[in-house]
């Protein structure tokens, strides 16, 4: 395989999602198989390298200076996972590198935990503690010296891999979370660390962990683990071609982070202008140059649900649609606050008097028509007990068929249109469904009913779903948050008269359809750009493969 092939692609491949971390991962495959760089017949062969490594070992152990280990295993064809240039050789960790022993801490030392490191740069933190033998971790136990390099054997810490750069003062001590890979003569550790970072070794790392909590690897199965080795040269070439192309997807990377807050600061500029509009003219225009520049301001799907909000605050600012005046239902608004809807607290139902709405809890002048209640005075609220016909828990909601033509929830009985409010979550995430038909629910359900001769229930669903972040931040509890009658009785809610709610949902329906459609369009052409890039990579792997 060309490896110009993957170089002229480089900057397409790193548009699909995720596309510079998918290249870091392959650069470094490339780099291992021996395909990134071009091979020197001018180079002396990784087996001499291997032979000199032995005889050096032999002197080390005689030396005291390296423990002595049991001999390798000899290495099976099922073992190797692929073919390699024929400069190469297989070997094993433990053929190539060697530790420093442990030790219990007798006098200062600095200390180097796994949290010491930068898992994304590979650096080890200039902040690390000088600690005395009293205040020593059990776990301060490995000996390490300038150009070990460190594996962090714990899986939520698996790429936290480092080069010991320095000589640090006072001795350092790392982790025994960490194996120690201090490599032989003619062993570039830059080479090593990459290659411990590489998707060939994480995923022999990752088959043989063990434990249910906290999986690790223990350090004998580390170092049988397998490692091509290049010729010397062959090496610092590989390293050379890595760094530079790592640094080059930084730089995509810093491109793509800049071209997404640019984009952010549009679709906020966008949406504030349309939050912002005083005409229903005015909105349609700001409208209209969002979905001209959809493609500039939207790069993903996620981004869309921004624009979904602002059409839902629009909605219940009265900005979304023009007031008419054949509102004559405006006086039975005006009138509907002094009747007293049951506020069912406890197990009893009894009428509430709730506290008058404040000036400064009105958020926005209300258009001519509108009025502003309690929620308790046009709402009322019912939690339900454990029943297995239908249920609503935790944001999700399951509905099965039944023949009864009533249901009851505590001691109530519902007809058929309602909205369900999952009222009990652990993060305080809540969710609202119309339901037009026979249910039951679980507790901390919330039942929401409401006169239909007034509020139209699309509507009420789409204000309240205006409310669910400050519902957020008004629940209860800690492990689990939850709502109470009380806290969904006091939302304030502007109700405009029943022709202009209709209205309203009739266009809210149609942005989202166009959302709907936009969104789409976006999803198919994410997944067309990752099926772009996994068809690249496949074929530049197999490529690479095939020609070893």
């Amino acid at each position: 395989m060309d490896p110009n092939i993957f170089f002229t692609n480089f900057e397409m491949l790193a548009e699909a999602p995720n596309g510079v971390q998918k290249l870091r991962e392959l650069i470094l495959q490339l780099a291992v198989m021996g395909k990134l760089v071009p091979q020197d017949p001018e180079d002396e062969p990784a087996s001499i390298l291997i032979e000199k490594i032995k005889k050096e070992k032999t002197q080390l152990i005689k030396e005291g200076k390296n423990g002595k280990r049991k001999n390798s295993q000899k290495i099976t064809r099922e073992e190797i996972p692929y073919n390699l240039p024929t400069s190469w050789e297989w070997t094993r960790l433990s053929d190539i590198s060697y530790d420093w022993g442990q030790k219990k801490p007798d006098v200062e030392f600095t200390y180097i935990d796994v949290a010491s490191i930068n898992k994304e740069l590979g650096l080890i933190s200039d902040d690390l503690k000088v600690l005395n033998p009293e205040n020593a971790p059990s776990r301060a136990r490995k000996i390490v010296k300038k150009e070990s390099v460190i594996y962090s054997t714990v899986r939520p810490y698996l790429l936290n891999i480092a080069i010991v750069d320095k000589d640090l003062d006072p001795e350092p001590i790392v982790s025994t979370a960490f194996a120690v890979l201090h490599p032989h003569s003619g062993i570039s550790n830059r080479y090593l660390y990459h290659y411990l970072r590489s998707k060939p070794f994480t995923s022999y790392v990752e088959s043989e962990m063990k434990g249910m909590a906290y999986p690790a690897i223990n350090d004998a199965k580390l170092y049988k683990g397998l490692i091509p080795l290049p010729p010397l040269a062959e090496q610092k070439r590989i390293v050379a071609k890595v760094d530079e192309l790592m640094a080059l997807c930084d730089q995509l990377e810093a491109r793509q982070q800049k071209k997404k807050e640019l984009r952010s600061k549009l679709n906020s500029a966008a949406l504030d202008r349309m939050l912002s509009a005083e005409s229903q003219d005015e909105f349609e225009e700001n409208w209209r140059r969002i979905c001209e520049n959809f493609d500039l301001i939207y790069d993903n799907p996620e981004n869309v649900e921004k624009l979904r909000k602002a059409v839902l605050q629009l909605a219940v600012q009265g900005k979304l649609v023009p007031q008419k005046e054949d509102n004559s239902g405006s006086y039975i608004l005006k009138e509907a606050s002094a009747e007293k809807i049951p506020v069912k607290i406890g197990r009893n139902e009894k009428s509430k008097k709730l506290s008058l709405i404040e000036k400064d809890k009105i958020p926005y002048v209300l258009p001519r028509g509108w009025k502003i209640f309690r929620a308790a005075e046009i709402c009322q609220f019912k939690t339900g007990k454990l029943n297995s016909n239908k249920a609503v828990s935790d944001g999700k909601y399951h509905f099965f068929t039944c023949s009864k033509e009533t249901y009851r929830i505590d001691t109530y009985s519902f007809d058929c249109e309602a909205l369900l409010l999952a009222g009990n979550n652990a993060q305080g995430v809540y969710s609202l469904k119309y339901y037009n038909g026979k249910f039951d629910a679980y507790q901390r359900t919330y039942v929401i009913t409401t006169n239909k001769d007034l509020i139209d229930y699309v509507y009420l669903k789409y204000l309240l779903e205006t409310k669910l972040e400050e519902l957020k931040k008004s629940s209860l509890g800690t492990l689990t948050k939850y709502l109470t009658v009380k806290i969904l009785s006091n939302l304030v809610l502007p109700i405009p008269p029943l022709a202009e709610q209709k209205r309203i949902v009739e266009k809210v329906e149609q942005l989202m359809g166009l959302c709907d459609e936009l969104e789409g369009k976006l999803r198919k052409a994410r997944e067309d750009s990752e099926k772009l890039m996994e068809t690249v990579v496949r074929g530049l792997l197999e490529g690479a493969a095939a020609e070893i």
